[in-house]
């Protein structure tokens, strides 16, 4: 099996949790319906809308940093629920991960 980007080094398999979650470091902006996300967890952009509030370093801060899951899984946003391992978006960003990036042999 040729190796990927998207692929764990460890395993040749594509995982979320081989990711370190590239995805919340991603602007998330609430939609209608995402009324349960807890408020500590929101703030408002430049324009006045909801966006999902991301700490100094970048990440999301429902982003547990020890696990690096979500805080907040069963309640999280819309948009994070839609966004699918493995489709190009998702691609897209595990290329900017400089260690899903190296030849196997390297990682």
């Amino acid at each position: 099996m040729p190796y990927t980007a998207a692929m764990s080094p460890a395993t040749d398999t594509l995982s979320c949790s081989s990711c370190r979650a590239c995805c919340c470091q991603l602007e998330v902006m609430l939609m209608a319906g995402d009324d349960d996300v807890p408020p500590q967890f929101i703030e408002q952009d430049a324009w006045g809308g909801e966006v999902m509030l991301r700490l100094d370093d970048g990440w999301c801060a429902a982003l547990n940093r020890k696990t690096m899951m979500c805080s907040i899984y069963t309640v999280r946003p819309l948009i994070c629920r839609e966004y699918e391992l493995g489709d190009h978006d998702c691609l897209e960003q595990r290329k900017r991960i400089p260690i899903l990036s190296l030849p196997r042999e390297q990682a």
